[in-house]
């Protein structure tokens, strides 16, 4: 403990803590970066009927495209949380940004399988690493202060990347009759990575200076060994996110595609069904994190985004009901679950394990996704899904469905945990 008169103590003591304009002003500079990262990542779902048509590529190879996405960050997740912890949030942010925007540029140089499937790795090392530093970011701006609400503000701009990847062959039509135009379109959205971490970079570093951000303590060092060690609460919120999330992407990939070949769906009408889930998450995750930091009860909530997506699949491959029934109840439930299984992660672990706490969580998500994207892709080939066989699609949906069980069953024992005697708080801490 610092001596009464100690100056750098009584420094510490009279700074103030951040005003609430400036919190809200550090959050929409780190969404200004991950909006375009998330462009990045949905890019490719709207090509897929391009990509097969023009440049004769495969299910299989556009699952390659968006596999080898997350492939890289089975591992570099591991690496991104200990740099994040390490250099902080500000001097990630704009390193992984940048990444993203080179890893665009290469993907949009040629029409070859391996330059192409380059740059997407170069892009999903960026991208993810980029996401969960801000994500750490938020967490050290708003712990206690209206966590899942500011995580949901984000969430929604974020998504609106999505959006604005997903519906592309609705308002950027005239780029969709030659496949290399949309990428082109994609480096314009990368820019965003760059200005909006260089904005944050600027703000946080004025803010460290002017406010208490509570995080004074330097970070201790950990021995690999320990650094793995995580309460049951944690690997459980793991785990229903890799096995959420592997029902979700990898669906994407294909949605498009699968919407124009077995629901016989325009190439327009598709993008704008698809794009209803980026849509439902920018207007549902800010009200669902209101909501949850007021009544808690977080895993109950996630419990409940586990039921909503239980049925979707299934209803797309098997009723003849309007599709905006099935993808409006996939959009609320991709609102919900990341409204509230993210911002847990905070109170479950300690500030400063949080870099590496949270790469490790999206570690494992990637493996997920690059495994369903793989299979997904191979089980469309295997079966001949097509226009002329919708039916070849339906062991895929069968596959995301059983992964969703397996998410409801995590977010089920999670609730029993948290309600127990080793709770951490998630169904009580209200802010």
């Amino acid at each position: 403990m610092a001596a009464f008169g100690d100056p750098g103590s009584h420094r510490l003591r009279m700074k103030p803590e951040p005003t609430r304009p400036y919190r809200w002003a550090v959050l929409l500079s780190m969404s200004m970066a991950v909006y375009g990262s998330y462009y990045a990542f949905d890019c490719i779902g709207p090509l897929a009927p391009l990509f097969h048509r023009q440049l004769h590529f495969s299910d299989s190879d556009i699952g390659l495209l968006q596999a080898i996405y997350s492939f890289p960050n089975i591992f570099m997740m591991l690496v991104s949380g200990i740099i994040i912890d390490r250099i902080g949030a500000k001097k990630s942010v704009f390193l992984f940004g940048a990444t993203t925007f080179a890893g665009l540029v290469v993907t949009a140089l040629t029409p070859r399988l391996g330059v192409m499937a380059t740059g997407r790795l170069i892009v999903g090392v960026g991208a993810e690493s980029l996401a969960i530093a801000t994500i750490a970011g938020n967490a050290r701006w708003f712990r206690g202060k209206e966590l899942s609400l500011s995580y949901g503000v984000k969430a929604t701009i974020e998504r609106f990347g999505s959006l604005s990847a997903q519906v592309s062959p609705a308002w950027a039509a005239a780029a969709y009759a030659y496949w290399q135009w949309p990428l082109f379109v994609s480096i314009g959205f990368g820019g965003f990575c760059v200005i909006g971490a260089t904005l944050y970079w600027i703000l946080e570093s004025r803010g460290e200076r002017r406010y208490d951000l509570g995080d004074e303590e330097p970070p201790r060092k950990v021995s690999f060994r320990a650094a793995f060690k995580f309460n049951p609460s944690f690997w459980l919120i793991v785990a229903m996110c890799v096995t959420w999330y592997s029902g979700i992407f990898p669906f994407l990939t294909f949605a498009q595609k699968f919407l124009i070949e077995a629901r016989h769906e325009t190439p327009r009408a598709a993008s704008l069904y698809v794009g209803m889930l980026p849509f439902f998450s920018m207007i549902g995750t800010p009200l669902f994190g209101h909501l949850v930091d007021r009544v808690a009860r977080r895993s109950l909530f996630m419990m409940f985004g586990g039921i909503l997506l239980l049925p979707v699949y299934l209803m797309l491959a098997y009723a003849d009901i309007p599709l905006a029934i099935p993808m409006a109840i996939m959009g609320i439930a991709f609102a919900l679950v990341p409204a509230v299984m993210w911002p847990c992660i905070a109170y479950v672990v300690e500030p400063a394990r949080l870099g590496f706490a949270y790469g490790l969580m999206d570690a494992i998500q990637q493996f997920g996704l690059v495994g369903f994207n793989l299979l997904i892709g191979w089980s469309n080939d295997h079966w001949a899904a097509s226009s002329s066989n919708p039916a070849g699609y339906r062991p895929g949906m069968w596959m995301f469905s059983i992964v969703g069980v397996l998410a409801l069953i995590f977010a089920v024992w999670l609730r029993r945990v948290e309600t127990g005697p080793r709770g951490h708080g998630l169904e009580t801490i209200r802010s």
